[in-house]
Parts: structure tokens; sequence; C-alpha cells
């Protein structure tokens, strides 16, 4: 891993709150990703599984992690599962972890190869009564592929179907949604990382340049500092193509007097950053693209004063629409008509700002949280209001990342990230 070693405490700590929530005599059960191919011999880079991850530390493929915090053998109460290393494998892949090297990361101190799972497994399933299997249930989730988890979950099920099932997602919703202080030192290392890449393109952009070049001064600066690369897949869009939320194609030339729209975030050690700024190709606002800029700072300021422990997002979004609609007005937008005649169900707003403000971040870009549920302190959300315009050629879209205080403003991880159209004007023209 290019990342440095994270504090074991961190995963005992997350281990220890997810049994606290477990029923009696029950066991959990967390699978690693597979490695998936592409085409002959191809593959994607792996991508571990976020809960195994949160609960051991464990960034390795073919690696399971299961939990029994009632067994009454004391060494297995948890025990992680490897894929065996030799001498082969060091040479053509690379070291895996070793038993030791595994305790190190994870502070599990039970560590058997892979081979010896269905043998443990069965003593451990002999003394449980439930079996909490993993299924992905987050609200954006829309899985075709099955996973090793998924296979996994099949055959435990089929092989033990004399035990009750219950399910790991809704104590991990609401254990991941609430950030530890190393998760947050982790996240802030992420947004750092952002800020480097950002600051080097304001450096870089001008009349002429490809988005595309673009996006490889920002993976270059995120490679050097330790991180895999980007959290999602970047949008850098020019001019109109900053009206598609989604624009992926990072394929036209930057053109005198446009905009772009940089949404783009490191992950560093599996965590996430998400940023979005808007810079001028040629390094100054026209008198309307700051109007309108500053308009979307605005929302997002008194957005941020929202996010406090308590705040239903549903309601949250709300009381964003207002403060969205009064801007509207007075960009000329939008007018007291279209306003008194809304249809509550999309309200006016909407035609130029139609995504919503804010979701939570962490191991993933859209990460684990109940909605329906009151936010809490150490929460991490994105907040990132929009106005988009095609007719003028161009949108708007400003993000910062911030975590939710007991008492206070939230915290602004990406406080040190030049946000201002004043300041983004001087850094481009120094």
């Amino acid at each position: 891993m290019k990342y440095h070693p994270i504090n074991s405490q961190l995963f005992i700590k997350n281990r220890k709150n997810f049994m606290a929530q477990m029923k009696p005599k029950s066991l959990a059960v967390f699978n690693s990703n597979d490695i998936y191919p592409v085409s002959a011999d191809s593959t994607l880079p792996f991508q571990q599984h976020r809960d195994i991850f949160y609960l051991s530390g464990v960034d390795q493929e073919e690696s399971i992690l299961v939990v029994f915090p009632d067994c009454p053998k004391e060494n297995l109460r948890e025990v992680l599962f490897l894929r065996e290393t030799n001498e082969h494998i060091a040479v053509w892949e690379g070291e895996k972890l070793t038993k030791e090297k595994a305790f190190e990361s994870s502070g599990v101190k039970t560590v058997f190869w892979l081979q010896d799972l269905e043998k443990v497994l069965a003593e451990m399933m002999a003394l449980a009564d439930t079996i909490y299997i993993n299924t992905n249930e987050h609200y954006r989730a829309s899985v075709e592929t099955e996973t090793r988890e998924a296979r996994f979950t099949k055959w435990l099920l089929n092989k033990y179907p004399a035990h009750s099932v219950a399910k790991s997602n809704p104590i991990l919703q609401r254990l991941r949604s609430v950030k530890d202080a190393i998760e947050l030192e982790l996240m802030q290392q992420a947004c750092n990382i952002t800020e480097k890449g950002y600051r080097r393109a304001l450096e870089f952009v001008q009349p002429g340049v490809w988005e595309y070049e673009i996006e490889a001064e920002f993976a270059h600066e995120f490679l050097r500092n330790r991180s895999k690369g980007f959290a999602y897949t970047p949008i850098i869009a020019s001019g109109n193509n900053a009206n598609v939320l989604h624009y992926i194609e990072n394929n036209q030339q930057c053109k005198a007097g446009d905009l772009i729209l940089l949404d783009v975030g490191a992950e560093y050690a599996n965590y996430s950053s998400d940023m979005s700024r808007m810079i001028p190709v040629s390094g100054r606002f026209t008198d309307r693209q700051k109007e309108v800029y500053n308009a979307v700072n605005r929302v997002k300021n008194e957005a941020t004063k929202m996010l406090v422990p308590g705040t239903i997002w549903a309601d949250y979004h709300v009381e964003v629409g207002k403060v969205m609609t009064s801007e509207l007005l007075g960009l000329g937008l939008l007018d007291k008509a279209d306003v008194a005649n809304e249809d509550p169900n999309w309200p006016a707003y909407k035609k130029y700002f139609m995504h919503g403000t804010s979701h939570h971040l962490g191991l993933d870009t859209h990460d684990y949280g109940l909605l329906h549920e009151p936010m809490q302190a150490n929460m991490v959300f994105t907040v990132e209001p929009g106005i988009y315009i095609p007719d003028e050629g161009f949108g708007i879209r400003l993000e910062d990342d911030v975590v939710i205080q007991e008492t206070g403003e939230a915290f602004n991880l990406m406080r040190n990230i030049p946000i201002e159209a004043e300041e983004i004007e001087d850094i481009m023209n120094a």
C-alpha cells in the first residue's frame, strides 16, 4: 500500500463497537472484494471491500474476517482467514500478509490460512445460533455483478440452513457514518492531497489546454503524495460541459472566457475526499460569472451552518432550497410568479439546481449513513450547491467536505483550499 500504516487501535475499536450490537450467540462474516477481470489476463486494480477494511485494516484480496463475541473458545472470537503467502507469490505478485503482519495491521490475534476455513468455520458454527450476513443496502447501490461476498453468503446459507440469519448492514450504516478521530485525520490527509492537486491546476490552466491535461495534473500530484489516485471518476468540465452533472469524458479544449468545473477528490488509505471548484480559463471571471459564483458560494456557506446535530437530511434540503430560491430571484433567473406557482414536489429552484446539497463521505464517496435518522457529531458531509445555466454557457458547483461538531458550525476539512473568486483570480494571475 502507498499510505502510511494506520494505528490498529482504530480497527480494534470498530470491531468492539460492531460486536456490542450483535445478538447473543451470533457470528458475522466479512469478505474481501474480488479482483475483477477485464479481458484475457487483464484485471482492474484491486479495491478492498470497505466493510472488512473498516473492521480489520486488511487491504488484501482473498481475506475473510469472522467475529463471534460470545464464542466459548476465546481464540475464536475474532478470526482472520488469509491467502497463504509463499516465495513464488512474493516473486510474481509481491509479498502478501504474513500472520504476524496481519496482527500488526488489525489487532486480530487468531489468523488462519484460507485452506482451513471450512474446518474452523464448522467448529464456530456449531457454537452459534445466528449468522450475520453482509449485504449492500446503500440507497444508491445498483449491483449487477455477483460479488465475492454474495457468493460466500449463498454457500454459507446453503451449508448451514438451520441457523437464524441477521444483517450486518444496519449496524455498519450507523457505525461507519460517525467518524473516529483517526478516520478524520485520514480524511484530512485526503483533502490536503486534493488541495495540492488543485493548486497545481490553478498554475497550469490557460486558454488552449485540454480537460484531460488538467486531469493529468491532478493525477500526478495525487500519486506523488501516497494516494492511489482519484476517489471517484473525475469531472473536468469546461464551458457548457459543466451543465452535465456527471460529465466524465474530459476530452474538450478549454476556451478563453469559459469556466471549468473541477469536481475531483483524492483518496488516501481508502478514505475519500470530494471537492468542486470553478476556475476561469482566462484567469478572470466575467461580472456575470462572478455574480452567479458568489451566489452559489453564499448558499454553500448558509447550508454549512445548518449541518448540526439533530438535523434531518430531508428537512435540511428544504431549507437549503429556500436559500437557493432567494439567490435565484436575485440573479433574475426566477421571478415571484415562478415561486408562487411552483409544484411543491419539484420547486421552481430545481430548474437550476436539480441535485441534492449533501451526502455522507468516508470510506466511500457516497458513504454509509441512514438518511432518516438525525445527524450526529463527527459525521462528515459534502456541501455542494450549484446553479446550472445552459442558456448562458456555464454552470457553477462549489463543494467542501465538513465534519459536524457537537456545538457550533461544522468544521471544514477543505478550509485551506481557495474558494473565494478574488483569491482564485489572484493565484491564477500571480
